[in-house]
């Protein structure tokens, strides 16, 4: 794999700023900031932090909804507004 890497060769500087500035740009509530090393490992951990803050909102989304399909009737109109909307 080193071999493989090697061939496309390395990734500039330049392109490292420009990956931290998407990704940056990807967070909420993220306000611009120097390169200096300290602001980038900064943005890296908000940046694991918001997507552990995503798996759970995910995770307790799940949940509600596994709640609410399961006190519906499934023949009714609403679980199939449900089930049409997980299918999209």
């Amino acid at each position: 794999m080193s071999s493989r890497r090697s061939s496309r060769g390395a990734i500039s500087d330049e392109e490292i700023n420009e990956l931290i500035s998407k990704l940056q740009s990807l967070l909420p509530n993220s306000r611009r900031r120097g390169s200096s090393q300290a602001s980038t490992t900064k943005l890296l951990k908000e940046t694991c932090n918001y997507i552990k803050s995503l798996h759970r909102e995910v995770d307790d989304l799940s949940d509600r909804l596994s709640d609410l399909m399961s006190t519906m009737d499934h023949n009714s109109p609403g679980a199939e507004i449900v089930r049409s909307i997980l299918r999209s």
